[in-house]
């Protein structure tokens, strides 16, 4: 069994199938999270099928895992399903634009976290998947997701076939403010970023790409300005096609 203190991200899965009442259990218990005007504003798509993850593959610029995982989770901000209680029940819902969006995109993801708690728990792997949000499109079509349904967030699940060392993490100082932000001064991106920077793996890193500091490699090989400012544009375009903006 992990917990948070030994969590790692799982790439590699055995060839062992996870059960239908170990999944239901977890995303059961997993509604307990927290949820704005408890409402559970999200959906969670299970995609088992081998045909059904080659073809969300695309998506997730084909990672392996993808593929190769017992079971895909696709969390969705899904606005759908309480818009229609409403108009079921003589009510009339508002929820086509961005601040519901923004409303059920937090539920997603926290019902999404709670979901990844309660499987280290059981000793699952996952790996959690940023990719959702480059090409949602892909997604709705693969998903047949109707309007005010919204991919945010994807995990692959399964019983792990590797063990992976623990990724770096910052110090707590350097996220935490206290009573007002505290901005970022040279000095105090020193402290923070030194030991980052120090690891013999980032070190090799930063050398193969002939850059001059690990930053360069998210700013210039990574997340670039050109990557990240057409992905805007097709998560917009998408955020208008689900209806969650005019």
């Amino acid at each position: 069994m992990k917990n948070l203190d030994t969590r790692t991200s799982i790439r590699k899965y055995a060839k062992r199938e996870v059960s239908d009442e170990l999944l239901h259990q977890l995303l059961t218990q997993a509604e307990r999270t927290q949820t704005m005007g408890n409402l559970q504003l999200y959906s969670v798509v299970v995609t088992r099928s081998q045909q059904m993850k080659e073809r969300l593959a695309p998506a997730h610029f084909n990672q392996p895992m993808v593929s190769q995982a017992p079971v895909v989770l696709t969390f969705c901000a899904d606005f759908r399903r309480t818009s229609r209680w409403a108009e079921c029940r003589q009510a009339e819902p508002g929820y086509d634009n961005f601040l519901s969006f923004i409303n059920a995109a937090t539920d997603a993801l926290l019902y999404c976290q709670t979901f990844c708690n309660l499987a280290d728990e059981q000793g699952l792997g996952y790996c959690f998947l940023g990719t959702t949000v480059y090409m949602p499109g892909h997604i709705i079509d693969v998903l047949q997701l109707p309007k005010l349904v919204m991919p945010v967030a994807t995990i692959t699940l399964g019983w792990p076939d590797e063990q992976p060392a623990l990724s770096d993490r910052l110090p707590i100082d350097a996220i935490v403010h206290n009573e007002t932000y505290r901005d970022y001064t040279p000095d105090l991106i020193d402290r923070f970023y030194t030991d980052k920077e120090s690891l013999p793996e980032n070190q090799e890193f930063v050398r193969i790409n002939n850059k001059e500091t690990l930053a360069q490699i998210f700013t210039d090989i990574r997340y670039t300005r050109r990557d990240n400012e057409a992905m805007s544009a097709t998560l917009l375009e998408a955020l208008r096609q689900q209806g969650f903006l005019e």
